[in-house]
């Protein structure tokens, strides 16, 4: 490796941590990590002294396809594979998905109560979920293009210290400098130091405008295009009640959604989509929305 130039550098995500860690219950789950990393991540978190260059396969993302029987969300599993689905189609060589699988099993549980020791608590039968191979999968991929030479630099993105054995052996055996990113949002939770240790730099958090700045486009296109689902904005029922008033007089969704993101100078300057995120936002769009109506009306009459 020449110190001198920009350090060949990829990027590995725990798709499980960051879901839960940065995005779950947020508007930011059409995520373009992409983007995150290039544009935010990367340049504001390296060493002096220190330059990157993205491989061309930037990004190897683990993650496993939630198991509907368990899913929290009538329509989780399809939000997921839609999302995995854009990001194939965007990014083809680019984000590598690998994938492992939830296991869903009934075992045996002690209940906690009453100062007693496990073993004199009592024992129920309770279903156990577990991602498997995830992590397996994201060490042992770091490892080998580590040690094979494929890469200057590997940032890894969990706080997971399933990782630190891999981590350790990568600092063992090999020259290439380790980077951690920790997927939280600011002071939602601390790096493990078993991790840290192992990291050349880390980065602790992610900040919410990184996350808002780094969106998949709504729609990505395609022969069927892909679109952002409905329930990952952060005000779904408040969306609803914006199309239905709008799709009438527009047309089509499509048609809604485009002027939804369009800065509008009846609204400040802003887009309508920007502002449904809140009851009060909304008021005013809808309000908007119905003046329009009215003043076509008027017109007509």
């Amino acid at each position: 490796m020449n110190g001198a130039s920009a350090l060949r550098t990829r990027v590995y995500i725990d798709g499980y941590n960051l879901y839960f860690g940065c995005l779950k219950g947020t508007r930011y789950k059409w995520l373009d990590p992409l983007n995150l990393f290039k544009q935010h991540i990367i340049p504001s978190s390296m060493p002096p002294g220190l330059t990157s260059v993205l491989l061309p396969l930037s990004i190897k993302y683990f993650t496993a396809r939630i198991v509907e029987s368990a899913a929290k969300a009538v329509d989780s599993v399809s939000c997921q594979a839609r999302y995995h689905t854009a990001l194939r189609k965007l990014y083809p060589g680019q984000i590598e998905l690998i994938e492992g699988y939830y296991s869903v099993t009934k075992q045996h549980a002690r209940i906690v109560g009453g100062g007693k020791w496990p073993r004199d608590c009592e024992e129920i039968l309770v279903w156990k979920l577990e991602e498997k191979q995830s992590d397996v999968n994201l060490a042992l991929q770091t490892y080998h293009d580590a040690v094979s030479g494929d890469v200057d630099q590997v940032i890894i993105v969990t706080n997971d210290t399933d990782i630190a054995p891999a981590l350790n052996l990568i600092r063992a055996h090999t020259d290439v400098i380790i980077g951690l990113v920790i997927p939280t949002r600011p002071s939602m939770r601390k790096a493990n130091t078993e991790l840290a240790d192992q990291a050349h730099w880390v980065r602790n958090q992610i900040a919410e405008y990184e996350l808002a700045n780094s969106q998949l486009p709504r729609v990505i296109p395609g022969r069927k295009p892909t679109l952002k689902p409905l329930s990952w904005y952060a005000r779904p029922d408040l969306l609803e009640k914006v199309l239905d008033a709008a799709v009438p007089i527009l047309g089509t969704s499509g048609k809604a959604f485009k002027w939804m993101e369009d800065d509008n100078p009846y609204l400040d300057g802003q887009a309508p989509v920007n502002l449904i995120d809140t009851d009060e936002g909304a008021a005013k769009v809808l309000a908007y929305i119905a003046k329009y109506v009215a003043d076509r009306g008027e017109t007509n009459n």
